[in-house]
């Protein structure tokens, strides 16, 4: 710089010259005009900052009205000694929450050591964190390091939840959500301790494998409580908590074992634990241990038919219970519920072995092939294949089985697979998904029900590997013709509860029609067998005598009875392609319905009869308990109402123990326990079924193929039901007291005639009398009608007359009054004046009654020569041959005489006998002759009426 005089004389001038001051001015006042617009602008965007910023915080949640307590959680069911059967959870649900005294200290230690190293120090947020980041994020250029805080990460999870997909938003909603998580945290420190925090905490994050919170996870990966878990563990279930994928210790053990050190090492660093504990723990082979765990337990654990049968029953409670489908199935399955199921772990157990055991089952084993298939063309179409058409392709190409998807092996269903797969795929084409499924037949099912609570104890729904949730279930969702177990509840219940009948009443087992003209058929091929009792029908299955007892009762009362068992599958009037269909009909005597029956409602019906007659509807659990501990629904009771009287139930119980003793049951009684039960088989044989009780449990089992194919007579199918009944209810009953059916105080015995139901007569009913049970009111009070003794109408057969032309004495058997009724023949009239013959004072009043009579007489002797010719013709023949045997002797005798004497009178027995036998072949020419002739009247008079 130039300081020397001229210097600062050309300073000092510059100073004074006048454009140089104005310039000086002007640039002055541009500097301050421009710093005030920018202090201004600094104050406008601190203010506008500050308004942002409260904007942000003024449209957080109200941290006063939320709760950051996890939500969804696992629904529990236990059996009815409180054992775990089944956990029930949505995808977000599988949470089973815990208290802080149920966490290990060393979990609750690792969590903070990994995640917020200054849990305990900040308020909610960590500035030291957030700087630590923010440097780190500017000298390396990712900002990828953590900040949050224990607390931030809860309301993240339970509050801001809408929130979680940062990736997917703008900047400007980041920073919003950024700033509302950690205000809300600030404010929750405020409000709730670091405890209650990290417990909330930890029952809420994702540990994958589908498990929310430690409880869960600790079950998941190790099988044991939380609280058992080990330093090791923990460390385990910590080190997951970044990225639940990466870091599974099933998956990906190798990625969770770097992050568990790191765990570990910032525990020990932070105080945490020792040295010899972080050796210990380290050293620990902790992944072999979740191995195995996982292979016992699986991913998706399959839930037993009991338990599938229970979540449809718990649907349709909340339901009929007000909520809508959407809210019963989100509170089953992420409602933390505890359903506390009427199953009976002892008694199931016994009933899967059984049903399980190949031994049980009869030799020949097929196998039902279910089978879809899609194929991408070369072209990019796809084609759809389906079971029937694999059927078809098999009938085409050889098949000549009914069923031809029915096959002895599986080696065999799986070669048909093949060749009908290569019978479609043409050169570019590619499967590209593909259904095999193969169930052994017959199937079976069975139910167990204490009768005396409605509770069911054990559910088998199928035969073999069940391999997934909610298949079909053959117990409870299947519905198949019941057979000849309806006869006891659509029939003989309201017979003798209601119709007046009696177990003494009888009816004819001879051929019958239906109203519609067809037959009744019985099961038997032997013929009929006459007069029979109700007990009779009962006990060996007389179909026609069931029939016969509906008819009498009427369908309809029959019908109304069987809702009242509670069967909810029958129709009463159904209009379908045009055509009309009710259930309402004779053919309900023999379980010839439209849909059929569950297993679970038949076996109901008989618990019904078990119980006394009181109905209980079949309970699959006792109660439910929302998440809260309140009780949702208390089923401990249940829907119950009286059907039948229970002297009704015991004479059906007491005729259905004939059943097992010596009718159509017997191969169930397994001895030393009271046994009342009914078979049933459809007329096709394709559903066999029985029905018993004892004094404890009742029980259904059914057999049948799920295509309706025919059980096999030759290889014991027909039999499997009973098969699987005497083995499950004989295991179940080994350790029980052998209790007799209780006999109600208005029960009584009387003794009847076997041939009329009625009060013997003394002298004509002695060879027929029986002794019977009857409900107090009902003993007959009228004497035999069957038996008769008297003056008979030789014509007619009945009773005769006063002015009969025909009386002769003697003792008939009338058809009983009940049966005759039914055919129209009855022996009593409306007013119940006995039947007699026809020839009555207005009969003998009519002009041609003479002539009438006389045809009559005709007719008689007629029938007498017919009735006799047998007896007559025989006589005849054995005369003629002592006749003839006279004459050789005869013979003999004139041929060995010597003197005239002799000879004469040996000559004339000779003559006496030819003249015999001449005599006896005219007698039974003349008898063969009119016999001819009366056949050809009779075929006349038939052929005459048949036009």
């Amino acid at each position: 710089m130039n300081y020397g005089k001229r210097g600062a004389a050309k300073k000092k001038k510059a100073l004074r010259s006048k454009s140089k001051k104005w310039s000086k001015r002007f640039a002055l006042t541009f500097f301050k005009t421009i710093l005030l617009v920018i202090l201004a602008a600094g104050i406008i965007g601190i203010c506008g900052g500050l308004g942002v910023v409260k904007g942000i915080l003024a449209s957080a949640p109200d941290i006063s009205n939320i709760d950051v307590s996890p939500t969804g959680f696992s629904t529990f069911v236990y059996d009815t000694e409180g054992n775990q059967i089944a956990k029930l959870d949505a995808e977000g649900s599988n949470r089973v929450p815990v208290s802080m005294d149920k966490i290990p200290e060393d979990l609750a230690h690792a969590f903070v050591a990994i995640e917020d190293a200054r849990f305990y120090d900040h308020n909610g947020i960590d500035i030291k964190g957030i700087l630590r980041a923010g440097f780190i994020g500017l000298t390396s250029g990712h900002f990828s390091e953590g900040a949050s805080t224990i607390t931030q990460q809860l309301i993240k999870n339970n509050v801001l939840t809408s929130w979680t997909s940062e990736s997917e938003k703008a900047f400007a909603v980041k920073v919003k959500r950024k700033f509302q998580e950690q205000y809300l945290a600030i404010k929750l420190e405020n409000d709730m301790d670091k405890d209650k925090i990290l417990e909330n905490y930890m029952n809420t994050i994702n540990l994958g494998q589908n498990t929310l919170g430690v409880q869960a996870a600790s079950k998941r990966y190790f099988g044991k409580n939380v609280y058992e878990l080990n330093l090791s563990e923990c460390a385990v279930i910590a080190a997951i908590t970044q990225n639940p994928s990466r870091y599974n210790p099933i998956t990906h053990p190798e990625k969770n074992a770097e992050r568990r050190e790191k765990v570990l090492t910032n525990m020990l660093e932070q105080g945490y634990i020792s040295q010899s504990e972080f050796d210990a723990a380290l050293a620990d082979d902790v992944y072999s241990r979740i191995q195995t765990v996982n292979e016992e337990t699986g991913e998706n654990a399959i839930n037993s038919y009991f338990v599938d049968a229970l979540t449809e029953a718990v649907m349709d409670d909340l339901e009929a219970a007000g909520y809508s489908e959407a809210q019963a199935f989100s509170m089953l399955y992420t409602g933390g519920l505890k359903i506390y199921s009427t199953q009976d772990p002892t008694i199931q157990a016994i009933c899967d072995e059984v049903c399980s055991n190949e031994e049980n089952y009869p030799q020949g084993t097929t196998w039902y092939l279910n089978y879809q298939l899609t194929i991408q063309r070369s072209n990019g179409e796809n084609d759809n294949f389906s079971k029937e058409m694999l059927e078809d392709y098999l009938k085409e190409n050889g098949s000549d089985k009914k069923y031809p998807l029915l096959f002895p092996s599986q080696e065999d269903a799986y070669a048909a697979v093949e060749a009908y797969k290569a019978s479609l795929l043409q050169d570019g084409d590619e499967v590209i998904a593909e259904s095999i499924s193969m169930t052994p037949q017959p199937q079976i099912s069975m139910t167990i029900e204490d009768q005396s609570t409605g509770n069911v104890v054990a559910i088998v729904g199928g035969r073999g590997a069940k391999e997934a949730n909610r298949t079909l279930n053959r117990a409870t969702s299947t519905t198949r013709q019941p057979g000849s177990t309806f006869k006891i509840v659509s029939t003989y219940a309201p017979a003798l509860d209601s119709a007046g009948l009696t177990l003494a009443d009888v009816f004819v087992d001879a051929p019958f029609n239906y109203a519609n003209g067809r037959p009744v058929s019985n099961w038997y091929s032997s013929g009929y067998r006459g007069t029979c009792s109700l007990r009779d029908g009962i006990r060996d299955s007389l179909n026609i005598i069931a029939v016969k007892t509906l008819t009498y009762i009427t369908p309809q009362k029959g019908f109304d009875y069987l809702q009242n068992f509670g069967f909810t599958t029958l129709i009463e009037r159904e209009e379908k392609n045009g055509q009309t269909f009710s259930d309402i009909t004779q053919s309900l005597a023999l379980g010839g319905i439209t849909y059929g029956v569950t297993n679970l409602e038949l076996n109901a019906s008989y618990a019904t009869i078990a119980n006394g007659g009181t109905y209980i509807k079949p309970k699959l659990y006792t109660k439910i308990v929302d998440h809260d501990g309140n009780i949702l629904i208390d089923n401990t009771e249940g829907e119950r109402r009286q059907v039948i009287k229970e002297s009704t139930a015991f004479l059906l119980t007491d005729a259905m123990v004939d059943v097992v003793t010596s009718g159509t049951g017997t191969s169930v009684n397994f001895g030393g326990m009271s046994i009342a039960g009914k078979t049933g088989t459809t007329s096709d044989y394709n559903d066999v079924w029985f029905s018993g009780y004892t004094p404890y449990y009742t029980c259904t089992t059914w057999t049948g193929y799920d295509n309706n194919a025919k059980l096999s007579g030759k290889n014991g199918e027909r039999n499997l039901a009973k098969t699987l009944w005497r083995a499950a209810m004989s295991k179940i009953h080994e350790n029980l007291e052998n209790k007799a059916f209780s006999v109600p105080a208005d029960i009584v015995t009387a003794t009847v005639c076997s041939q009329s139901g009625k009060l013997p007569i003394p002298g004509m009913c002695d060879e027929t009398l029986k002794t019977e049970y009857f409900a107090k009111g009902t003993v007959p009070s009228d004497t035999c009608d069957v038996h008769y003794q008297g003056s008979i109408c030789e014509y007619s057969g009945l009773p005769a007359t006063e002015l009969c032309p025909f009386q002769v004495p003697g003792t008939i058997t009338m058809p009983p009054a009940l049966d005759a009724s039914l055919s129209g023949n009855a022996n009593t009239t409306e007013e119940g004046t006995a039947v007699h013959c026809p020839h009555d004072a207005t009969f003998m009043s009519d002009p041609n009654a003479a002539a009438v009579i006389a045809q009559q007489r005709m007719e008689l002797d007629a029938r007498n020569m017919l009735a006799n010719y047998d007896i007559q013709m025989a006589n005849l023949q054995a005369a003629l041959q002592n006749a003839q045997t006279v004459l050789v002797s005869a013979q003999q005798q004139l041929a060995a005489a010597v003197d005239p004497d002799s000879q004469a009178a040996a000559q004339n027995a000779v003559n006496q006998a030819q003249q015999e036998i001449e005599n006896l072949n005219a007698q039974i020419a003349a008898l063969q002759n009119a016999y001819v002739l009366q056949q050809q009247q009779q075929a006349a008079e038939q052929g005459g009426e048949g036009q």
